[in-house]
C-alpha cells in the first residue's frame, strides 16, 4: 500500500499548496483549461442519484458521452435489479431454488466475484443476505420479528450458492435463498461507465451512483476534491480528500433507514444475525475500481473498524475511513488524519 499512500499524500500536499477549496461531490474549482467545456447531468436510475461531470472538446461530444453513461446505467439496472421482475437477477431468485438458471456471462462473472469478497471477509460480505433482507421495507418502516428472521436466516449462506462456470448457471442449494447485488452493482455500473468514457477519448470525468464514485484524470492541474459527510449532518464534512484516477465508495446507516424506539434499522444487514449491522456509522473505501470499493465498504459495519482495517491492509492500493458508533474516526495507514 506504500505506493498508493504516497500518491494520496502527494495529492494532499499539492492541494494545500494550491489552496484549493474542498467541497462535496468533487466539484473543485478547475485550473484554466484548453478549448472545450465541462458538462454535467444528473438522473434517477438504479434507485439512486446518478451524477456525471466531464470535460469534452465539443458540446456534442460531451452530451453524447453523458448519454452513453446514462444508457449504460439503465442497462445494468435492467440486468441486475431485484425490483424489476423481468431482470435476470429476479429470474434467479424466482427459479434457482428449483434448478440451475442460465444467465448472461456478465452477470455470472459478477456473482462469482461476490464469492471472492465473501472468502476475503469470512462471510461479512454475502449477497445471500437478501434471504432475510427482503423482509425489511425501510420506506414503510417494516421490519421482521425475531421468529421471521430465525426462519429465514438458515438460507443466508454464500457457500450454498452453486455456480457452474462452463454453463454460466446459478443454483441455490438451500430453500428460501435469495441474492441481491446491491452491495456492488452500482460500483460495477460506475466502472463500466468510466470505461465507456475512456473509449470515447474522455480524459477528465467523475461518475457517481449514490455513494459510489470513480474519477478519471484530474481537473487540469487540480485534483478532484471529495468530502466525506458526517453521519448525522449532511452539511458537515469530516474529511476532504484530493483524488485523481481512483474510485471511492461511502456506505452509511443514514442512506435507507428508519428509527424506532431508539433503534436504527438500515439496509446494511449482518448476514450472521439478520439484523442491521451497527459496528460503524459510516465507511468509506478508496481503491482502483468502484466495484471493489463498493463491495468492501460494507465490511466494517459487520466486522468493526479494527478488523475491517486489518483485512483491507492485505489488499494493494486500498485505503479507508470509518466513523464508529461513538463518533471516533478510524483511518487506514495510507491516509493521515486532518490537522486542526
Amino acid at each position: 500500500m506504500a505506493g498508493h499512500q504516497s500518491v494520496l499524500l502527494r495529492l494532499v500536499a499539492r492541494a494545500a499548496l494550491l489552496g484549493a477549496t474542498c467541497v462535496l461531490a468533487g466539484a473543485a474549482a478547475a485550473a484554466p483549461t484548453p478549448a472545450g467545456a465541462w458538462h454535467q447531468r444528473e438522473a434517477a436510475i438504479m434507485g439512486t442519484r446518478i451524477a456525471v461531470e466531464l470535460w469534452s472538446r465539443t458540446d456534442a461530444e460531451g452530451e453524447a458521452a453523458i448519454d452513453a453513461v446514462m444508457a449504460e446505467m439503465r442497462r445494468v439496472d435492467v440486468l441486475m435489479s431485484h425490483y424489476k421482475p423481468e431482470s435476470q437477477l429476479s429470474r434467479i431468485n424466482a427459479h434457482a431454488g428449483e434448478g440451475p438458471v442460465r444467465v448472461d456471462r456478465e452477470l455470472f462473472d459478477l456473482i462469482a466475484r461476490s464469492l471472492d469478497y465473501s472468502r476475503l471477509t469470512n462471510g461479512a460480505f454475502d449477497i445471500t443476505y437478501a434471504s432475510v433482507g427482503y423482509l425489511y421495507d425501510y420506506r414503510h418502516h417494516v421490519k421482521p420479528n425475531e421468529a421471521e428472521i430465525e426462519a429465514h436466516l438458515a438460507a443466508v449462506d454464500w457457500r450454498s450458492l452453486e455456480l457452474d462456470a462452463k454453463n454460466a448457471t446459478v443454483r441455490f442449494r438451500k430453500p428460501g435463498m435469495r441474492i441481491d447485488l446491491g452491495g456492488f452493482a452500482k460500483g460495477y455500473a460506475v466502472d463500466r461507465s468510466i470505461e465507456l468514457l475512456k473509449a470515447r477519448g474522455i480524459e477528465h470525468a467523475s461518475v457517481s451512483a449514490g455513494g459510489d464514485t470513480r474519477i478519471l484524470g484530474d481537473r487540469f492541474g487540480r485534483p478532484w476534491m471529495v468530502g466525506i459527510r458526517h453521519p448525522d449532518d449532511p452539511q458537515r464534512v469530516i474529511l476532504r480528500i484530493p483524488l485523481e484516477n481512483i474510485a471511492l465508495s461511502t456506505s452509511g446507516d443514514y442512506e435507507r433507514y428508519f428509527d424506532e424506539n431508539g433503534v436504527r434499522y438500515h439496509h446494511i444487514i449482518d448476514p450472521r444475525t439478520g439484523h442491521s449491522a451497527s459496528k460503524v456509522r459510516s465507511a468509506t473505501v478508496i481503491g482502483p475500481t468502484a466495484t471493489q470499493t463498493d463491495g468492501l465498504s460494507k465490511t466494517a459495519f459487520v466486522l468493526g473498524p479494527e478488523k475491517a482495517l486489518e483485512i483491507l491492509s492485505r489488499i494493494p492500493d486500498v485505503d479507508a475511513v470509518f466513523v464508529g458508533p461513538d463518533g471516533k474516526v478510524y483511518y487506514s495507514p495510507g491516509l493521515t488524519p486532518p490537522t486542526r
